[in-house]
C-alpha cells in the first residue's frame, strides 16, 4: 500500500470484501419527522439492523475470512467490551474456528452472555479496554492465535467500507454529506476511502463526543493524539487514541469532525425512535446528532444528508438517563436557579411571569428568611427563549442563572436541592465516575485520609459501565497537597465543582 494512492488500493479491497456470509445489506431509510424539523432530507443507514445490531461484524468477518486454514485452526483472539466482541464471535461461529474474547472485568453481564451465546470463550481481565488489550496480546504470544483488531487493519477497514458501497448504490441522487460516528476510525476510514474514490463531491463528516474527541484533536494537530481520559457515555467510541492507518486515511479523505455533547446524543436517540420506533445506542446516534448540529451551523436547506446509525446495543437501564436529557438536547427545556423573595405569594408571582410555559420540575426547601433559591425546569421552544426568560425575570427583580449546560446541576443537584450544610467547613466538592464493580467505593474510601470527612455523597447510575458520584469532603487548607496526591493516585475520572454556582446556591 502506498501513501500516494490509498483510494485505488481500498477501492479494490472494498469491492472484493467478504462480508455477506454474516452481514446483511441494511436499508437506507428516510427520517421524515426529523427531516421536516431540520429542513433537509435525512436518510438513516440502518446498521443497527445487522444480526449483532452493529456494523462491526463486517470488518471482523472480512479479516477472518482471509485467514489461512492453518491460522483458523489456531483460533482468534480479540479485546473488546462490546460490538467488536460480538462480531468476532459470530464470524468465528460461521467459520468454525475458536474465538477468545478478552473483556474488562467491568463489562456488564448482558454483554458477556451475548458473546458466550455465539460460542466464543470469554476471559475477564483488567478494569479498562487498555488492560484487556494488553492481556489479549499476552494470550496471542502464548497461543499463537491471530489477533483481530477492532479498527486499525486494512481488511477490517475494507469490511466497514462495504457500507459505502451499499449506500451509493441505494441513493444515486446528489448527497451533500455523510455523517459517521468515530471511535478508533475504522468505520469512517472505510466509508471515506470508497466515497471519495467515486463521489468526491460528497462531504464526509465524522462525529465524536466532546469528551472523546481523539480524531478531532489528532487531525487538528497533524499527528495522533492520545487522550488522558475519555467520557464513556458513548462507550462504543470511547477510544483514547485512533489507529495509525485510520488516521492516515482520515487525513486524506475526511472533510471535518463535528463534536456533540451528551444532551445532543440523547436527543438524537429520541429523534430516531420517533421516526423508526428503534432505539440506538449512544455511539449509534452520533451521526444523527452531528447532522443536526452541522445543518443548523451551516444554515442548510433542502439538502440530502446521510447519517450512519451504527449500532443498537443499548442497556435498557440507560434509557432513564436518555429520556431525562433528551429534552435538554433538543433545547426544549431550560433549567434555572431562580432567587425569589421568601414572602407569601412570591411563587405565584413567579409562575405568572412564566406565562403558559409548562414547569417540568420545581425543587425548593426553606433555608433563609429573606430569599429562596429555587431549582426549576421550564419547557421552552428553543435556547433563545431561555435568554429571553432570564431577561424577563430580571426586569421583575428576580435573579436567574441558566443551568441548562451545567453538568453537575443536571446530574446531581436537581436530586439534592435543600441540602444546605452551614456546619460543613472547608468543604470541597468533586464529581467522579466510579467503575461499576464490587469494591469501587471501598477503593475510594481506603485511599482517603482519615483527616477528611465526607460531608455529601450522591450516586447515580444509568445502566452504564460506571456510576456518577458527587462527593463533598472537608479538607483543611494544610491538607491540600495530600488531597491533590490522593486525586492523582485514585485512577477515577474527576472534576472539581467547588465553585459551581449550582453548588453555591443549593448545597454549600
Amino acid at each position: 500500500m502506498t501513501a500516494a494512492s490509498p483510494t485505488n488500493d481500498y477501492l479494490k479491497r472494498i469491492l472484493t470484501a467478504q462480508v455477506y456470509d454474516v452481514a446483511v445489506e441494511t436499508p437506507l431509510e428516510a427520517a421524515p419527522n426529523l427531516s421536516h424539523r431540520i429542513r433537509n432530507t435525512l436518510l438513516l443507514k440502518r446498521e443497527d439492523m445487522q444480526p449483532v445490531f452493529s456494523f462491526k461484524l463486517r470488518g471482523a468477518y472480512n479479516k477472518m475470512a482471509k485467514l489461512s486454514r492453518a491460522a483458523l485452526k489456531k483460533g482468534v483472539i480479540a479485546a473488546s467490551a462490546g460490538n467488536h466482541a460480538q462480531g468476532v464471535a459470530l464470524a468465528a461461529q460461521r467459520l468454525g474456528c475458536e474465538a477468545t474474547i478478552v473483556m474488562p472485568t467491568t463489562t456488564p453481564q448482558i454483554k458477556v452472555s451475548a458473546v458466550r451465546s455465539r460460542g466464543a470463550g470469554v476471559v475477564l481481565s483488567g478494569d479498562s479496554y487498555d488492560e484487556a488489550y494488553a492481556h489479549a496480546q499476552t494470550l496471542v504470544r502464548t497461543t499463537r492465535a491471530t489477533f483481530i483488531p477492532p479498527y486499525d487493519d486494512p481488511d477490517v477497514i475494507a469490511g466497514q467500507g462495504t457500507i459505502a458501497l451499499e449506500l451509493l448504490r441505494q441513493h444515486t441522487q446528489p448527497i451533500h454529506a455523510v455523517f459517521v460516528p468515530v471511535g478508533g476510525g475504522g468505520l469512517i476510514a472505510g466509508i471515506a476511502a470508497y466515497v471519495k474514490a467515486l463521489r468526491p463531491e460528497i462531504r464526509i463528516i465524522g462525529v465524536e463526543p466532546v469528551d472523546a474527541d481523539a480524531m478531532y484533536r489528532s487531525l487538528a494537530q497533524g499527528e495522533r493524539v492520545r487522550l488522558a481520559q475519555v467520557g464513556i457515555f458513548a462507550d462504543g467510541v470511547a477510544v483514547k487514541q485512533v489507529g495509525a492507518e485510520t488516521f492516515r486515511l482520515c487525513r486524506a479523505f475526511v472533510d471535518e469532525i463535528v463534536l456533540v455533547d451528551t444532551d445532543a446524543i440523547c436527543a438524537a436517540i429520541k429523534d430516531v425512535f420517533e421516526d423508526t420506533r428503534s432505539i440506538l445506542e449512544p455511539a449509534g446516534a452520533l451521526g444523527v446528532a452531528g447532522a443536526k448540529v452541522y445543518a443548523a451551523r451551516e444554515g442548510l436547506r433542502n439538502k440530502t444528508l446521510v447519517a450512519i446509525a451504527s449500532g443498537a446495543n443499548m442497556n435498557f437501564d440507560r434509557l432513564r438517563h436518555v429520556a431525562e436529557r433528551a429534552e435538554l438536547g433538543e433545547e426544549r427545556e431550560g433549567v434555572f436557579a431562580v432567587t425569589i423573595p421568601e414572602t407569601p405569594g412570591s411563587f405565584k408571582n413567579f409562575c405568572a411571569l412564566l406565562g403558559p410555559r409548562n414547569i417540568t420540575e420545581f425543587n425548593y426547601r426553606y433555608a433563609d428568611a429573606r430569599a429562596a433559591h429555587v431549582f426549576v425546569g421550564v419547557q421552552v421552544q428553543n435556547r433563545g427563549e431561555v435568554a429571553k426568560l432570564i431577561d424577563l425575570l430580571a426586569r421583575h427583580g428576580l435573579q436567574a442563572i441558566d443551568l441548562s449546560d451545567n453538568e453537575m446541576a443536571k446530574l446531581h443537584v436537581r436530586h439534592l436541592v435543600g441540602g444546605h450544610a452551614p456546619q460543613a467547613k472547608n468543604e470541597l466538592l468533586y464529581r467522579f465516575e466510579f467503575p461499576e464493580r464490587p469494591g469501587a467505593l471501598m477503593r475510594f474510601l481506603e485511599r482517603m485520609s482519615r483527616n477528611w470527612n465526607i460531608s455529601l455523597f450522591h450516586y447515580r447510575n444509568h445502566g452504564a459501565d460506571y456510576g456518577r458520584v458527587l462527593v463533598g469532603m472537608q479538607v483543611a487548607p494544610e491538607e491540600t497537597a495530600a488531597f491533590t496526591a490522593f486525586l492523582g493516585q485514585l485512577g477515577y475520572p474527576f472534576w472539581e465543582e467547588t465553585h459551581n454556582p449550582a453548588y453555591r446556591l443549593f448545597l454549600a
